[in-house]
């Protein structure tokens, strides 16, 4: 069983009833940590010193400002001996990167933190193989989604991206894609899904499941998109087999 988990759901200006996109698989693996990252975690009833690993997809602020005070809540609060493991997944450099916003947050706070780990390569994270793959959004955040697999059952990432051969070419063998549908049609932009890029996407790939997150549209408004697409709201959960 995979569970899904939507902590948030809104793009970068958190359009009424949705806080920054934020998904967690299985209850422990977190993709992203936006500012609202803690209070996000103790709605649901969930321990940051519960988070196993965390995936970073790209550098933006509503994607990676939160970290500081993840890691400060699990050092203070919720982890105060150091016992919970802590992995984060990023592209090379992420450790130099994550090092540099934790000093301008809290300067010297965060040093020494023997219960972070960091990995910049592809691996075996609590039963599931995962890679992470370029895509396409602002070239200076390093942009990258995750494929993740387990049991024969594909889940794909996209981070925040618009169109592009890799998303395209693991569309096709995903089981389920959770993908950004981050601006409304008339906005000209190449780094993100619109509603009529979604609903192309999901036309051609008829037997997979999309989930919508990073949403531009208030809490409530739908677009039309075909029935292979879900718009996920702030506490979904969706379970798979």
């Amino acid at each position: 069983m995979v569970e899904i988990t939507f902590l948030g759901t809104g793009n970068a200006f958190c359009p009424s009833g949705r806080l920054h996109s934020l998904v967690l698989i299985d209850g422990n693996m977190l993709v992203d940590a936006p500012p609202t990252v803690i209070p996000q975690l103790r709605q649901h009833g969930i321990s940051p010193a519960e988070i196993t690993d965390l995936f970073v997809t790209h550098w933006h602020g509503d994607h990676t400002f939160g970290l500081p005070f993840l890691l400060l809540e699990r050092k203070w609060i919720s982890d105060r001996s150091g016992e919970k493991k802590l992995t984060i997944h990023s592209h090379t450099g992420g450790e130099e990167r994550i090092t540099q916003l934790c000093d301008l947050a809290y300067p010297g706070s965060l040093n020494e933190l023997n219960w972070v780990t960091y990995n910049n390569q592809s691996g075996i994270v609590n039963g599931w193989n995962f890679e992470r793959f370029e895509v396409c959004h602002d070239p200076a955040t390093e942009p990258h989604g995750y494929r993740f697999e387990k049991d024969n059952f594909i889940l794909v990432h996209c981070g925040d991206s618009g169109p592009c051969e890799n998303i395209e070419r693991l569309a096709d063998e995903a089981d389920v894609m959770i993908v950004e549908l981050g601006i409304p049609d008339y906005v000209e932009s190449p780094y993100h899904y619109t509603p009529s890029r979604l609903r192309k996407l999901a036309l051609e790939n008829p037997k997979t499941t999309f989930l919508a997150t990073h949403n531009f549209s208030e809490m409530g408004v739908t677009s039309e998109l075909p029935g292979n697409v879900i718009e996920a709201s702030d506490g979904d959960t969706y379970s798979f087999n």
